[in-house]
């Protein structure tokens, strides 16, 4: 008879109840998916869904496709571990810091149905580590407190239906009415950004999350077809005009830099005695050059010439504002 405390037999069981849980969390699920997950063979996988079915779990499967589970069933509340639990508690204090009104306000809700089926000694260690976990946010990513942008947009790529946004454009003094069929969100240096299709531009275009004053989403389904975000990502980027910039800064005032230069491109630095060369891939270099004033007593441009042409013409205005 088979030892089922053995560590080969307990792990095959883990990894069946986890397989179980997956089919659960989503429509369909690739055997390929699962094997590259649990580090198994396709083989394994096979045997595995198997036992489920020999179980009396409903699962259909489908060449080519994958497996689902039968609408309505469901497990039991699963169990969570300490270790689970103390990383819920963990996102719940980001999402309060770096989602909207409306996103922490279903956020929460979930969290108490999670809440609601810890055991007691969890439940009691969840409710103490509340008070030891604090994230601290500096840039408002949302125009107001009460903004539910994020939510809104998601529901519009989630449902496939075109929103309405009022936008303040960095080169635009008033904010304009933009139609906009959003492709995903993303989020960077401390802000919320979606790439949609704009219909005034007829083009895909970045949105920044704070500079979008009202979101709402229309009953009007999207008039295109829009490839994953991921594909986007890499085409902005490879798209943007970047500028090469490289700097020479004193390493005493390097360090103070550090988390502000990766706002304006940072990609490298090598140090070199007294000082530090960096280099930079800059989207602006008007706005590069703001940057750098604060630290130019410290620091000198090695190229492009036209940053410097730009540093100069900046030294100039300041001066001619400071003798009028």
């Amino acid at each position: 008879m088979p030892d089922i405390s053995s560590p080969t037999l307990m792990n095959r069981f883990d990894r069946i109840t986890a397989i179980l849980i997956q089919l659960q969390s989503r429509k369909i699920v690739k055997a390929q998916d699962l094997a590259e997950r649990f580090e198994i063979s396709l083989r394994t996988v096979y045997r595995d869904i198997n036992s489920l079915a020999e179980a009396g779990v409903p699962i259909i499967g489908e060449a080519g496709v994958g497996y689902s589970i039968m609408d309505g069933y469901r497990l039991p509340p699963v169990m969570f571990t300490k270790e689970e639990a103390r990383t819920f508690i963990t996102a719940e204090k980001l999402m309060e810091k770096f989602t909207d009104f409306s996103t922490q306000s279903h956020y929460q809700a979930a969290m108490y149905k999670i809440k609601a089926v810890l055991r007691s000694t969890e439940k009691s260690m969840v409710e103490n580590l509340e008070n030891h976990i604090e994230v601290r946010s500096r840039p408002r990513a949302f125009h107001q407190p009460n903004s539910n942008t994020l939510d809104v947009l998601l529901k519009s790529i989630s449902e496939r239906k075109i929103a309405k946004i009022l936008y303040v454009a960095l080169s635009a003094a008033e904010p304009g009415e933009r139609i906009i069929e959003p492709v995903g969100i993303y989020h960077e240096n401390n802000y919320w950004y979606t790439i949609a299709f704009c219909h005034l531009r007829n083009d895909y275009r970045n949105f920044r999350s704070d500079r979008i004053l009202q979101c709402d989403i229309t009953d009007q389904p999207f008039m295109h077809k829009h490839a994953p975000l991921k594909d986007f990502m890499h085409d902005s980027w490879e798209n943007e005009n970047m500028r090469l910039v490289r700097i020479r800064v004193e390493k005493r005032v390097a360090r103070y830099i550090r988390e502000q230069r990766n706002f304006y491109g940072f990609a490298s630095e090598v140090e070199k005695d007294d000082h530090v060369e960096m280099t930079f891939l800059s989207p602006s270099l008007e706005g590069f050059a703001r940057w750098y004033m604060m630290i130019a007593p410290e620091a000198c441009i090695l190229e492009p010439e036209s940053l410097k042409t730009i540093v100069r013409q900046l030294t100039e205005k300041i001066a001619e504002n400071l003798n009028s």
